[in-house]
């Protein structure tokens, strides 16, 4: 047969091509993206945060509630001290917490002549006192002991609801 006969020129059927070498392309073709989207180099990593000056990262950080120092505690105590109820040298208190916003930070109070020691407490063992005029402003509450409490009661007073 002839090179430039009709025949020559048909393209051969589809059925006689293999398809063998067009999935082998696609399968390369795909795997390459892949491999070349996990490497990306145009995709950089966003560079680290350089740590700020001492100074600063103080005051970025949240504060961290603290207890009021005793000399909070002295201030107010002689400002209000007053109205404590006293049984022997020693009494039992409870200042006001701006962070809670309640009544949470209770102390010991005792005295020695003019001198006044405070001691922080993790509870009261004490009642606290609900009778009488109402100090709204007090940034303390006072307490009484039991004994007080039924000796106010004997007397046929009430507590303040």
């Amino acid at each position: 047969m002839d090179d430039f006969s009709p025949a020559g020129n048909r393209p051969p059927s589809a059925a006689s091509l293999s398809k063998t070498p067009s999935w082998i392309t696609l399968g390369f073709l795909v795997g390459g993206a892949f491999v070349l989207s996990l490497w990306a180099p145009w995709r950089k990593a966003p560079p680290a945060p350089t740590p700020p000056m001492p100074h600063v990262r103080a005051a970025l950080e949240p504060a961290k509630p603290r207890p009021p120092q005793l000399t909070t505690v002295e201030a107010v105590f002689a400002a209000w001290g007053e109205h404590a109820v006293w049984s022997g040298d020693t009494t039992e208190i409870v200042l006001w917490n701006e962070q809670s916003r309640a009544f949470d930070l209770p102390y010991e109070v005792r005295r020695r002549g003019d001198t006044l020691y405070f001691r922080s407490l993790t509870s009261l063992t004490r009642r606290v006192i609900n009778r009488g005029k109402p100090m709204p402003e007090c940034p303390l509450q006072f307490t009484e002991t039991e004994e007080q409490y039924r000796e106010w009661l004997e007397h046929g007073r009430k507590e303040r609801k």
